[in-house]
């Protein structure tokens, strides 16, 4: 049968030990206000209980780092036979040499009460050598005229080995994105430049085809052209997911205005050419919000070519920007063909069944608005759609 201490769960036998840490500092003060009239034995039994019986390591140390008790828990997470072979050592001896500095600050800290409690992982060394990752949780608290830390250890060596496995997979595969990347934009290119001469040639024969040859021929060199060109959009966008990583994406604050109307610059000359009529709708006053230009750049880049792709010639396509409650708020309307409501709710996920050629027959990679929400989510925004299918859509994005 399981003890009471052992029944409870992590969290209640930490707060089970905080509880008994107060109750035995106001049987301290009462003592010392009343002398002989406090009996804290029932109070230090209980506290003994749920310590020496919890299944994470327990340990009473000094303020120089001595340890003065442990329970057998920490005997076993270290692979010691004893108690004497930890108690009366510094923590120091079982801390890892890249991890000391970490026990140094922390109970400084705490002992200098510039912290009431703290949480740290770090690594241990096992009787054998070998690392121990753990999750430490220490307090203090008053034991007579001596103040004390209690500290819990919690074994996180096999969560650490997978969080180090899959970092090591992470880097492989980033490794592998790159070197795909590298070395495919090479034949891509040449394919496109090949193509080009192959069409120029054609245009400009000397000695005519023979009937009907040239025009199949310019037709083949665009479908080639075409593939070229959503093969290499593809490489970008799997190289774009990455690479998105909150950490490594520097924010400034921007003007959102004047990043929508150099983002658009390319966008008018495509929306010349299909027929279709490309607005921007800037506030008086300008709006700015804490982000990364270029990445939200390809936010912008995919919502308007989607809004372009989706309407057929002689529709508009408006973006607007607005500050709402303190909010930057973009949106991105169109006046095409609209998405179906059955296509709505996978809309922004990654190679998406619901994604369509657009009117032109342009091709789609089905990454575009996986990326784009990934974007506006590492900047902390939303994203969202309301569409009508035959009535055109409208992308909106709101950022803090």
């Amino acid at each position: 049968m399981p003890t009471a201490a052992e029944s409870l769960s992590p969290e209640r036998q930490m707060e089970a030990l905080r509880e008994e840490n107060r109750r035995l500092r106001a049987g301290q003060v009462r003592a010392q206000a009343q002398p002989g009239q406090s009996d804290d034995r029932g109070q230090q039994a209980r506290f003994r209980t749920v310590f020496d019986n919890s299944p994470f390591g327990q340990q009473i140390i000094a303020s120089d780092l001595v340890i003065r008790q442990v329970n057998r828990a920490v005997l076993a997470m270290l692979e010691y036979d004893r108690p004497e072979d930890v108690v009366g050592h510094r923590m120091l001896e079982f801390a890892h040499p890249d991890h000391r500095d970490d026990w140094r600050f922390w109970q400084e800290r705490l002992w200098a009460h510039e912290l009431p409690s703290f949480t740290l992982e770090t690594c241990l060394v096992r009787a054998d050598g070998s690392p121990l990752w753990c999750q430490v949780t220490s307090i203090c608290f008053l034991d007579g005229d001596e103040e004390l830390g209690h500290t819990q250890l919690e074994d996180i060596s096999e969560r650490k080995t997978m969080e180090l496995s899959l970092k090591r997979l992470y880097d492989a595969q980033e490794t592998i994105l790159h070197l795909v990347m590298h070395d495919l934009k090479g034949p891509i290119g040449h394919i496109q430049l090949l193509t080009d001469l192959l069409e120029r040639q054609l245009n400009a024969a000397a000695v005519p085809l023979a009937a009907g040859s040239a025009p199949a021929a310019v037709k083949y060199l665009g479908l080639i052209r075409q593939a070229c060109a959503t093969t290499f959009k593809l490489l970008q966008d799997v190289l774009l997911l990455g690479s998105l990583d909150a950490n490594r994406l520097k924010k400034e604050p921007t003007d959102l205005g004047t990043l929508l109307e150099r983002r658009l610059a390319a966008h008018h000359l495509v929306a010349h050419e299909k027929g279709l009529a490309l607005a921007l709708d800037l506030p008086p006053l300008p709006v700015r919000a804490n982000l990364n230009a270029d990445a939200f750049g390809r936010v912008v880049d995919n919502l308007v070519s989607n809004a372009l792709k989706f309407t057929p010639a002689g529709g508009h396509v408006t973006v607007a920007l607005r500050e709402r409650e303190g909010r930057a708020l973009l949106s991105v309307r169109d006046t095409g063909i609209g998405i179906p409501a059955a296509l709505q709710a996978d809309l922004f996920e990654k190679f998406s069944l619901t994604a369509r050629p657009g009117v032109g027959g342009e091709a789609a990679t089905g990454l575009g608005l996986f990326i784009t929400r990934q974007i506006v989510q590492l900047h902390r925004g939303k994203v969202w759609v309301k569409s009508q299918e035959g009535a055109g859509t409208c992308f909106f994005v709101e950022l803090a």
